[in-house]
């Protein structure tokens, strides 16, 4: 079972608003990718590695409410205020070659295997019933894409590229072991906090406008 980063996840109250953070914080335009018609969202999305990608989701208000709890923790409330408030990292995403496998091995639930389609596009992916951040967005989704070439390969390239993910914890011992399960401790860093602390994401990038670092609880810098 091979384990790779394959995308980040920026939350937004509405797509306009998430390109504008991302302007005003990378300095480029991430275009518009497509329409999720079973989850209620949309997207744009910016090549940002070889076989990885930048994504910002919003509630897509020009479909249908679908019949479940939207993915990345978009129906949760306290999730809908922090985005209201300004768009920010949510979540990462791993892929791998065999999903079947990895949700037998984890310790963490990644929920329930959904297929998907967006276009031409179609993959698996691991979603909790409630539709939640897994482990409030520090454990990845996972997701296995069945195309011959992993999307990211077709994007824009905005010269935007991923340099590291860190992970701050106030249990790294246990998500370095349920990381360890599904083979995804080695994509990032765990970094200790005090006990009973807020965790939170951090994510590198070198970008036209130089180094930027992007929080789950705060903004590029």
């Amino acid at each position: 079972m091979l384990t790779k980063i394959d995308h980040l996840v920026i939350g937004a109250e509405s797509l306009s608003q998430g390109v504008d953070y991302v302007r005003a914080c990378l300095g480029v335009d991430i275009p518009y990718g497509g329409v999720h018609e079973k989850m209620g969202t949309h997207n744009h999305l910016m090549k940002i590695g070889k076989e990885i990608f930048l994504e910002i989701i919003a509630v897509n208000p020009e479909i249908a409410s679908p019949d479940r709890p939207r993915w990345f923790g978009l129906d949760d409330p306290f999730v809908r205020q922090r985005i209201a408030q300004q768009p920010r990292l949510l979540a990462w995403v791993v892929n791998t070659d065999n999903l079947k496998t990895m949700m037998q091995q984890t310790l963490v639930s990644l929920g329930n295997l959904e297929p998907i389609t967006r276009g031409n596009l179609n993959w698996d992916f691991g979603l909790p019933g409630d539709g939640s951040l897994i482990a409030a967005g520090m454990f990845p989704y996972a997701i296995q894409w069945h195309t011959d070439r992993h999307p990211a390969t077709e994007m824009t390239d905005l010269n935007c590229s991923f340099q590291s993910l860190d992970i701050y914890h106030p249990y790294p011992e246990w998500l370095g072991s349920a990381l360890t399960a599904i083979g995804a401790q080695r994509l990032v860093t765990i970094n200790p906090l005090p006990p009973n602390s807020a965790p939170y994401l951090a994510a590198s990038f070198k970008t036209p406008a130089g180094g930027k670092i992007l929080k789950s609880c705060g903004a590029l810098r």
